[in-house]
Parts: C-alpha cells; sequence; structure tokens
C-alpha cells in the first residue's frame, strides 16, 4: 500500500510542476500553445503537456515498476487504459485539470493524480496551484487539506431534504433523454452549478460545500482522485445504475452524495424512476 509519506512526496511532486511548469505560463499562452483535441471543448496546452513530462519523470524514478497513466499519453495511446486493473501499481495523472479554465486565464484548474493498486484506488493528491493547497487522502485513513497553515480534515456536508441540497451536475456528455431530463430536473434543489473542473468540485464536495456531485463521462484521471477524496471525506457514491465506481470505468456515470439515503433520492429527483 501506497504510504503517507509516499503520498506526500505525490503532493510535493505535483506541486513541483505547478511551480516550474504550470503556472509560470498561466495568463502567457499564445495561440499557437493551445491546440483542441477531440472536439473545440477538449483542449490541451503546453503546460499540460510540459507537467505531464516532469510528473511522469518523478513518478519512474520513485516508483520505477509503476504504470504511469496520463491524460496526455493516454491520448496517443488508448491502450494504456486496458493496462490499469491489471497493473500491481499505477499511477494517473491529470496534468491540469480545467484546461479549458486555464488556457482562459479564469484560475480555477487543478493538478492531480491517483495511485491504484491492484485495480483499487488507495492514495489520491488534488491541488489548486493559485493556493498551493493540496487536498489528499489514502485509503482508510482519511481525507484532509494540506496546506501552508498546516492540515485540516475533510467532513462532506451533512444529509439535507432535496429542496435544501446544492450541487454540480455535469450534464454536458449525456445523451438524449437522459440529458433532458436531469436538465429539467435541476430546479428541485436550492442551487446548481458547475466548474469546468473536476478537481476543485470534489474538493468542494469532501469539504462539505455541496451535496452532490453528477458526471456521466468518466475517466479514470478526472474522478479516480476526487472519488477518493470524497469517500475518506465521509461520502457515497456510486455508477447511476447503483453499482461501485471503479478506475476501469470510462462510462455508466458517477453520482457522489453525503449518504447512502441522499443518493437514492438525488438519484430518483434527477432521475425519476430509473429513467
Amino acid at each position: 500500500m501506497i504510504t503517507h509519506d509516499e503520498l506526500q512526496a505525490l503532493a510535493a511532486l505535483l506541486r513541483h510542476a505547478a511551480r516550474t511548469e504550470v503556472l509560470p505560463r498561466f495568463g502567457r499562452l499564445s495561440a499557437d500553445e493551445v491546440r483542441a483535441k477531440s472536439g473545440p471543448l477538449d483542449l490541451v496546452t503546453v503546460a499540460d503537456e510540459a507537467a505531464e513530462r516532469v510528473i511522469t519523470a518523478g513518478l519512474r524514478a520513485r516508483f520505477p515498476d509503476a504504470l504511469i497513466v496520463g491524460e496526455e499519453a493516454a491520448s496517443a495511446d488508448p491502450g494504456l487504459l486496458d493496462r490499469l486493473g491489471d497493473a500491481p501499481l499505477a499511477f494517473v495523472v491529470d496534468p491540469i485539470d480545467g484546461t479549458y479554465n486555464y488556457q482562459a486565464g479564469v484560475p480555477v484548474f487543478a493538478v492531480m493524480a491517483a495511485a491504484i493498486e491492484g485495480g483499487r484506488v488507495t492514495a489520491a493528491a488534488i491541488l489548486d496551484p493559485t493556493s498551493d493547497c493540496a487536498a489528499c487522502a489514502l485509503a482508510g485513513q482519511g481525507a484532509w487539506l494540506q496546506g501552508a497553515d498546516g492540515r485540516r480534515a475533510l467532513r462532506v456536508a451533512t444529509p439535507a431534504p432535496v429542496a435544501a441540497m446544492s450541487g454540480m451536475p455535469s450534464w454536458q456528455f449525456m445523451t438524449e433523454p437522459r440529458r433532458s431530463t436531469v436538465l429539467a430536473n435541476l430546479p428541485r434543489f436550492a442551487a446548481t452549478w458547475n466548474y469546468r473542473c473536476a478537481g476543485h468540485e470534489y474538493r468542494l464536495a469532501a469539504g462539505g460545500h455541496c451535496h452532490f456531485l453528477l458526471y456521466n463521462k468518466l475517466l479514470p484521471w478526472d474522478h479516480a482522485p476526487g472519488w477518493l477524496l470524497h469517500r475518506e471525506a465521509g461520502g457515497h457514491a456510486a455508477r447511476l445504475d447503483g453499482s461501485p465506481y471503479t478506475p476501469a470505468h470510462t462510462t455508466g456515470g458517477l453520482l457522489c452524495a453525503p449518504d447512502a439515503a441522499s443518493w437514492a433520492a438525488i438519484r430518483e429527483a434527477l432521475l425519476p424512476g430509473g429513467t
């Protein structure tokens, strides 16, 4: 199992990549340093690529036998995803989560990674480069914020009636009729919004600042770190059919809530009767 010291080293590596490759380019990218991948909203920048190289090199130096699956490496070689479930130790890396915000000069982006051992997520770190504060989690050992002012435990929100709940639903990748059904039912909640950055959304949910998160498209570098952070902060998460999440899943959606009863209530409010 990944140790506490190894997790601290992982967070330090993310911080190093942010300081050397991500923050120096923030607000300074030229047009030829940003390009689209699968579509106009799926962007990559030279900062993503440089940060991933730094993180990958650091992980290989410390864990020479581990499988490293970075977002940009997997974009070039999709077969890397197929190896995650069988690897004794693997790391998934998102060098800049929230690239669309980053390239637009909006300071809502994160650098994150998770350790996966035998198909199980065992450690996670999500760094907010602008505050230099890392949200960390170890399987069975809790979740916390680690910043210059020390360490603070994370805890999900207290359960509440649906009408008093707030959350962050990401509906953009849903297909019809589910997409329209979810959108029509959002007014059942007190408030909903979206940061276009899963890293920050998971941090807020794990810290008790909203009640639920909803995602449709699942890629391990986007969700393995946050799923563990949320679970270790006391939350309950499952795919939309109620089955457990694993980093091998890339479809099926994911709903995160304070507890199992809240999960069921939110699921019914968003998709009545399982639609």
